[in-house]
């Protein structure tokens, strides 16, 4: 399950330019089978469910993918077309990714790299992730405690989300 108390990792550098650098691990169960996580995490449509923000999925082939992607963070709210591109896959064990995100209305960029591991934990399903991005422009800007806050609150939705699409369904009372 989904532990909150589990410390997130990351670390946010800045670099020579206009930029900052973001890290972002952490790892948390599932209550379900290795097969199962891989599949929902695998599937673009399915994936989608789990994220807060975003719309407009459209497949270009089975390693790329755009979207639209909303989400606010301090008091700014940004909208982002974003591509996917799936690097890498070892099913069911990793799958790799590259995210490319421009700010609509602003001027930055998001780069970011992922890596997502799963592995067996009894019947259960140990999911560990690793983020790498790069923050240009406005974005960038924001400042270390806010993009923290921000990435603290996707993750943890995001396990939320997952999580629940593999929760028992309650039984009927009768």
């Amino acid at each position: 399950m989904f532990d909150a108390a589990r410390p997130m990792r990351f670390s946010l550098v800045r670099n020579r330019s206009p930029a900052y650098l973001m890290h972002v691990s952490g790892e948390f169960t599932v209550p379900a089978p290795r097969a199962a996580v891989f599949s929902a995490l695998r599937d673009a449509n399915s994936f989608v469910r789990f994220v807060e923000g975003v719309s407009d999925l459209k497949e270009i082939d089975p390693t790329h993918y755009q979207a639209m992607f909303e989400t606010k963070i301090a008091y700014i709210k940004f909208r982002f077309a974003v591509t996917v591109e799936i690097t890498r896959i070892e099913e069911p064990a990793e799958i790799e990714a590259r995210i490319e995100g421009t700010p609509l209305g602003v001027v930055g960029r998001l780069t970011a790299k992922s890596l997502t591991r799963l592995e067996d934990a009894g019947e259960a399903t140990k999911v560990t992730y690793s983020v790498e991005s790069t923050l240009a422009g406005k974005l960038g800007s924001i400042g270390q405690p806010v993009l923290r806050a921000k990435a603290r609150d996707m993750e943890k939705e995001f396990a939320k989300r997952l999580c629940a699409a593999f929760a028992p369904a309650p039984s009927e009372v009768r």
